[in-house]
């Protein structure tokens, strides 16, 4: 009887894991919660060909065919084509969603992309040739960093994509800006672009540290979809952050979302949290689990300047495949904000995680 349950439950699973694939963004429907703010299922400006230019905000693309996303553009006159083409479309943000982190979801795109939100790279999946390498069985989500949203005008997303063969483009997919509800709000958001270096020191924590040359990159998002695909090692992350007085004055934590694989994390050159064990032998090093880690690291009074800038530093390891800070919410949060957040979350357990329970700690 026990078996024939657990083959039953595994089953209902199994349906649960399949179905919640499917849904925005891939995750746990019960808890990702995902609402749609803006609708970009509908036809876009489409070329193909390839030009940087196409990337930018305010280049002409009203002479170029429509088309509809998602579709293969085999289906929209294009049947035969393999190669490089560029999307383009315009949207405008709803002021009701301004001060929230929200992301762009741009389904299945076969077989690679780099996208652009006004002229300014926020994601890319797969590898463009030379060393081409496809990403057609990836769903894209990619976070909208909030200080390159024009909340006053259009705001232009260009995609580019290549394909290699059978069907191409921007394929399939709950197409859309999404915001979710169950999302960790943070009083600070950090999302957005930091300050970045393939490279190991320890003067890369200090506060006054010169960094002005450092390339910038997306955070969350993994570093191999930003230009620095199969690197494995160590990277710094840096970033300046004002504070008001009232805020510092609380009790904070830092929340760093999940690094792949482990990080040391600095405020103003004082080590604030870590997961991982690092090692001077990256040979010694054992990777384990720490990439799934959700970081929270909670921030002693006097580390922090009020009203004033402060530098967050983050050293990063990564022993395998993909690294950086790959998922939020990254930024501040209060105590009391994060402890209810958590508290509800456990309130809300879920039907699979209960399932799970059932399963294996009867």
């Amino acid at each position: 009887m026990k078996t024939l349950t657990f083959i039953i439950s595994a089953l209902i699973i199994l349906f649960f894991v399949v179905t919640s694939a499917a849904k925005p963004g891939g995750g746990n429907v019960f808890f990702d919660n995902w609402e749609r703010i803006v609708n970009l299922e509908k036809e876009w400006y489409f070329s193909i060909g390839d030009n940087p230019n196409w990337a930018k905000p305010d280049y002409y693309d009203k002479n170029w065919d429509k088309i509809k996303v998602p579709s293969a553009w085999e289906n929209e006159g294009y049947n035969g084509y393999n190669g490089y083409a560029w999307y383009r479309t315009e949207f405008d943000f709803p002021n009701e969603f301004n001060g929230k982190i929200s992301y762009l979801f741009l389904g299945y795109v076969d077989d690679v992309d780099q996208t652009y939100l006004n002229g300014h790279l926020i994601g890319s999946t797969g590898s463009f040739p030379p060393r081409y390498q496809t990403a057609y069985n990836i769903f894209r989500k990619y976070v909208i960093p909030p200080e390159l949203l024009n909340k006053n005008g259009p705001n232009v997303i260009a995609v580019r994509v290549y394909d290699a063969e059978l069907s191409g483009g921007i394929l399939s997919g709950n197409i859309g800006i999404y915001t979710s509800a169950d999302y960790l709000a943070a009083n600070i958001p950090l999302e957005g672009y930091w300050k970045f270096k393939t490279r190991d020191s320890l003067d890369f924590k200090k506060p006054e540290y010169n960094d002005k040359n450092w390339e910038k990159i997306v955070v969350p998002g993994y570093w191999e979809s930003q230009g620095h695909k199969d690197y494995d090692g160590f990277a710094w992350y840096r970033k300046e952050i004002y504070i008001p007085k009232y805020l510092t004055e609380k009790n904070l934590v830092l929340v760093m979302g999940k690094i792949d694989d482990f990080d040391q994390t600095y405020i103003n050159g004082t080590l604030v949290g870590s997961t991982g064990d690092f090692k001077k032998d990256t040979a010694q090093i054992y990777l384990g689990d720490a990439w799934q880690e959700f970081r929270g690291y909670y921030i002693p009074k006097n580390i922090l300047k009020p009203n004033q800038i402060n530098v967050i530093a983050v050293r990063v390891y990564d022993g395998f495949q993909n690294g950086g800070i790959y998922e939020g919410p990254i930024g501040f949060v209060t105590q009391e904000r994060y402890r209810d957040y958590w508290e509800k979350r456990k309130e809300g357990k879920n039907f699979i995680d209960k399932l799970f329970d059932m399963m294996f700690n009867n």
